[in-house]
């Protein structure tokens, strides 16, 4: 089992063996996850990652290992806007 770098939350191993570490580590005010999908602070995270993944080479964009995607599906960023599945 592959541990994350330090203050991240998740590890990615690629089917190259690199190790992706990404996502904020740690818990919320309340103790519960820091990261909820379908909230402001998820909107305000996918309107953000969105604009980094607009600045990344074409190839990146779309890379499912970079770290801004991982965290963008761990947010279950649709766009701009983080959705909540029920």
């Amino acid at each position: 089992m592959a541990k994350p770098a330090k203050g991240k939350a998740k590890v990615k191993v690629t089917a190259s063996g690199k190790k992706d570490s990404y996502g904020q580590a740690g818990n919320a005010e309340d103790g519960g996850p820091r990261v909820r999908a379908g909230t402001s602070k998820g909107d305000s995270y996918c309107a953000r990652s969105l604009g980094i993944k607009k600045r990344l080479p074409k190839d990146k964009q779309n890379d499912p290992n970079t770290p801004n995607n991982l965290s963008r599906k761990r947010w279950r960023c649709k766009g701009a806007k983080s959705v909540r599945y029920e």
